[in-house]
């Protein structure tokens, strides 16, 4: 398969959160986080940055600083289902070939990571995601850490790319591994991001409660690109705490 020409970045973001209601505007020194996202995204420099907002308060947000944002239904089931909206919205021409899906809760990735999700798709894939080893067993051990389990050889440099073969939140595989931690940002194909939002959710999907499987299960590739460390996700008052730490 060809390799994108065109990206485009898009951003779902939403106010309802279990652990930490409102999030997307929580405050990190002076901007909400939805912001600190979106310059992240812009400093990667791979395309246009849209942020795909739940509520209007969200889109406010981002274009008072002078971003790009359209709002979308409120009630959809996953961040694809609403970047997939947004895409439609901001481009109804077809002419990004490339959707790079960053969730609104890290706001300390960083850009050479955003730009690292592409590198898989100048493959077979259809799906590109990003892997970094797990290091303690405290991690590896946490169902909260989703694990990759990847093709690819053990000590591969970063920047290495492995086919994904399985997504678990327990200790995969087994055995001294290594053992790979998931960064839950992607980049998709146009047309696989089409075709996924269809699907119906997979058995695995729904034992696991992990998006990516029902992509595996219907025949999908997923290839990871191999990062140094994994960006804070930022879902309780704590994490919000420790990227203000961060940041500072």
């Amino acid at each position: 398969m060809k390799a994108p020409r065109n990206p485009i970045v898009i951003v779902p973001a939403r106010m309802a959160s279990r652990r930490l209601p409102g999030k997307p505007l929580a405050d990190i020194h002076g901007e909400p986080m939805i912001v600190h996202v979106w310059r992240r995204a812009m400093e990667a420099d791979v395309g246009p940055v849209v942020v795909a907002a739940a509520e209007v308060e969200i889109a406010e947000a981002v274009m008072a600083v002078g971003g790009r944002a359209v709002l979308t239904r409120p009630d959809h089931a996953s961040g694809s289902d609403r970047a997939f909206e947004a895409l439609g919205k901001a481009d109804p021409q077809g002419v990004h070939d490339a959707v790079i899906n960053l969730q609104g809760d890290l706001p300390t990735i960083e850009a050479a990571a955003v730009r690292a999700t592409l590198k898989p798709l100048d493959g077979e894939a259809d799906i590109s995601t990003l892997a970094c080893v797990i290091r303690s067993p405290e991690e590896l051990g946490n169902p909260n850490v989703v694990k990759a389990v990847l093709s690819i050889k053990p000590g591969a440099p970063m920047g290495s790319v492995g086919r994904a073969l399985y997504f678990s939140r327990s200790a995969v595989p087994s055995g001294d591994g290594p053992h790979y931690h998931h960064i839950g940002i992607y980049a998709f194909r146009r047309e696989a991001l089409a075709r996924f939002v269809k699907l119906p959710p997979g058995e695995l999907e729904l034992c696991e409660r992990l998006e990516q499987l029902r992509a595996l299960e219907n025949g999908m590739r997923i290839d990871a690109a191999l990062v140094d460390t994994h960006p804070l996700g930022v879902d309780t008052p704590e994490d919000l705490e420790r990227a203000r730490e961060m940041l500072g």
